[in-house]
């Protein structure tokens, strides 16, 4: 992380702030000293993190706007001078989800990208850090992916989605000169450490959120995979804990500073897992054993998507902290006093 009080005390935007991702981010960023404006529409966010951090921190730390970025991201702007870097959390984000209705992929993920990059080159805010995924790459050509592997968004409508955004930063970085991080996310899992902020999504299309669920009864679990050719039959993915996905964040802002041109990093553990495998560390940790049963299969499922996180590593300095174990630990802990996510 970058040192020096000054620099920890800046003013960050974070959209999507009341989302799963976005409320670990606000936390942990609290946490490191800086300053927070969030905003959410609460369409699939929640207020209950964010009124939990402003009780914390005080509303000089963390201020949060209930806004569709699409019509109220001037406002914010208006009324937050000084933002230095905008983190891009928002957006639609369920694979099943944007096959069924890729209308709310293409109309809800680009359009608020464009409208927030409209907004930052008119209040002159220069750098952003756009949540992006690993299935822009498609179906993967190597055991471990890096960031010189081929884009193929075309599995479906969420991927295509984030790789057009993408491209409209880059040309927002060409023509006006707002510099970018893309950092490509592999499978996110976990809470807080503590377990006081997690996934709320309902339902939760994550399978170690689904399987802890499943473990503590509150929801039957499904497999929804597809059978692939892996030893177990079943997908192998790169499951990053959510704190350290966030650390990330802290380090791509602190690099745009010193960079004047973008950069794309890949964000995971290098490490894959099936997800047979992740039961079973479920099963092992909260000492549960339940029912598997079969729910209706999920199509665009690749057999095995793992990262090759040396860039990120050598570049930024980021490393993973967090086991699965710990993962499934800090979601006990949530789903324990939250089993059914935020009320509101």
């Amino acid at each position: 992380m970058g040192s020096g009080t000054l620099i920890h005390m800046k003013k960050i935007l974070i959209t999507g702030a009341g989302g799963y991702i976005g409320s670990v981010a606000c936390n942990l960023f609290l946490e490191t000293g800086y300053e927070i404006v969030g905003i959410d529409n609460y369409i699939r966010g929640f207020k209950g993190p964010l009124q939990q951090l402003q009780s914390k921190y005080g509303e000089e730390k963390i201020r949060f706007y209930e806004e569709d970025i699409r019509t109220g991201i001037h406002s914010v702007f208006e009324k937050e001078s000084d933002i230095d870097t905008v983190i891009h959390y928002a957006a639609f984000c369920d694979v099943g989800e944007s096959e069924l209705h890729p209308e709310l992929y293409f109309g809800n993920n680009i359009s608020i990208t464009v409208a927030l990059l409209e907004a930052m080159h008119k209040y002159d805010v220069k750098k952003i850090v756009f949540s992006s995924t690993c299935a822009v790459y498609g179906e993967p050509q190597k055991d471990f992916i890096d960031e010189s592997h081929l884009v193929d968004p075309s599995s479906h409508p969420y991927s295509a989605s984030k790789y057009m955004s993408e491209r409209i930063i880059n040309w927002y970085y060409k023509i006006h000169g707002i510099n970018y991080i893309f950092l490509r996310y592999f499978n996110v899992c976990g809470a807080t450490d503590d377990g006081s902020i997690g996934d709320s999504k309902k339902p939760s299309f994550h399978l170690m959120q689904n399987a802890v669920r499943g473990a503590l009864g509150i929801d039957e679990f499904k497999l929804t995979c597809p059978k692939v050719n892996t030893p177990d039959g079943t997908p192998i993915r790169d499951y990053v804990n959510v704190i350290d996905l966030n650390n990330a964040h802290i380090k791509a802002v602190d690099y745009l500073d010193s960079r004047s041109v973008p950069d794309i990093f890949n964000l995971g553990t290098g490490v894959g897992n099936s997800v047979l495998e992740i039961v079973a560390v479920v099963k092992k940790i909260t000492g549960k054993e339940f029912e598997i049963v079969q729910g209706e299969l999920r199509k665009g499922d690749v057999s095995r998507a793992v990262a090759s996180n040396e860039k990120i590593s050598s570049i930024l300095g980021w490393k993973p902290t967090h086991s699965l174990e710990d993962s499934v630990k800090s979601l006990v802990t949530w789903y324990t006093s939250h089993p059914h996510g935020w009320e509101e």
